[in-house]
C-alpha cells in the first residue's frame, strides 16, 4: 500500500461508503432520490438558466434507459415523482412530460460512449461558461481544480444548441475517459460513478473556474507543481472522494426541502 493510500485510508475511517442493493427496485428508488436532490442543490446554487441544463442517471436495470428532468420544470421544483425516464431512441416511457432534446442530444451519447458511467451533469452555470468562452481548461492553481488535473478534457466547437446526436458523439469523445469536459462557448459538463460524484464533480469544477477567472484577474496565479497537483489528485479526485464530498450537501438540502421525495 502507498503512502497515500494509507493516508486515505486512515482519513476514510469511519466514514460511510455508498451503499448497495439487494433489488433493483430500491437501488432504482436510490438513484431517484438523489437525482432529485441534486436538482434541488442545482436550483440553490443557481445553476439553471431557463429551460436550460439537465442531469441523468443510468436506470440500474434497463442500463440503455436514463432518468432525466422533464423539459421546461425548474430544477427547485423537481420531485422523485417528476423524473422522466427516456429510453435509447429518446422516447420517454415513463412520466407524462417530454424530454429536452439536447439532454437526449448530449446524455444519450455519454451514456452510450461511456458504460462506467452512471450519471452525468450539464448546466449553463455563470462561471462555467465565462471561462468556456475562452477556451480555457482549468489549471492546478487550487486544491480544489486539482480534482480535474489531466482528468478533464474540451470540446473546442460551437455550432449552435445540441440537437443532433452526431454534435452528441463528438462531445462525448472529447470527454473521452475523463470526468468533465469544458463545453468552449457553453458551459461544462461532469460525469460519475454515482449521482453524488457527478453532482459533486459540477459544483465544485464550477467553483474552481470562478476562483480561476478571479485570480487571473487579479494577477498571476502561482501554479501548484506538476508533482504536487498529481499527488493532490489522488487524494481529492477519485469517486469515492467525490461522493464523500456531497454528503454534506445532501443532508443540508434534503433537511431544508423534503418535499422533494415525494
Amino acid at each position: 500500500m502507498s503512502d497515500t493510500e494509507k493516508i486515505l485510508e486512515k482519513a476514510l475511517s469511519g466514514v460511510p461508503m455508498p451503499p448497495s442493493f439487494d433489488n433493483v427496485e430500491d437501488e432504482r428508488q436510490h438513484r431517484k432520490q438523489r437525482l432529485a436532490a441534486a436538482f434541488r442543490l442545482f436550483g440553490k446554487f443557481g445553476f439553471e438558466e431557463g429551460v436550460a441544463g439537465h442531469i441523468t442517471v443510468r436506470d440500474p436495470e434497463l442500463t440503455d434507459h436514463f432518468w432525466v428532468n422533464p423539459f421546461g420544470m425548474s430544477f427547485k421544483h423537481i420531485r422523485v415523482r417528476d423524473l422522466i425516464l427516456v429510453n435509447h431512441r429518446g422516447e420517454v416511457v415513463e412520466g407524462g412530460l417530454p424530454v429536452n432534446d439536447a439532454a437526449f442530444a448530449i446524455h444519450s451519447q455519454v451514456h452510450q460512449a461511456r458504460p462506467d458511467v452512471i450519471a452525468a451533469c450539464h448546466s449553463h452555470s455563470t462561471y462555467g461558461r465565462a471561462l468556456s468562452t475562452l477556451g480555457d481548461m482549468l489549471e492546478p492553481i487550487s486544491q480544489d481544480a486539482c480534482a480535474f488535473y489531466r482528468d478533464h478534457g474540451l470540446f473546442d466547437d460551437y455550432t449552435g444548441v445540441v440537437t443532433d446526436l452526431e454534435e452528441g458523439k463528438r462531445i462525448a469523445a472529447a470527454l473521452g475517459g475523463h470526468k468533465a469536459v469544458i463545453l468552449r462557448n457553453h458551459g461544462l459538463l461532469t460525469v460519475g460513478d454515482t449521482v453524488d460524484a457527478a453532482a459533486w464533480w459540477f459544483i465544485t469544477m464550477e467553483r474552481s473556474c470562478q476562483v480561476q477567472l478571479l485570480a487571473k484577474a487579479a494577477g498571476q496565479p502561482v501554479p501548484i507543481d506538476p508533482d504536487s497537483a498529481a499527488l493532490t489528485y489522488r487524494q481529492v479526485g477519485s469517486g469515492l472522494a467525490g461522493w464523500i464530498q456531497f454528503q454534506p450537501l445532501y443532508r443540508q438540502i434534503t433537511r431544508e426541502q423534503p418535499d422533494l421525495f415525494d
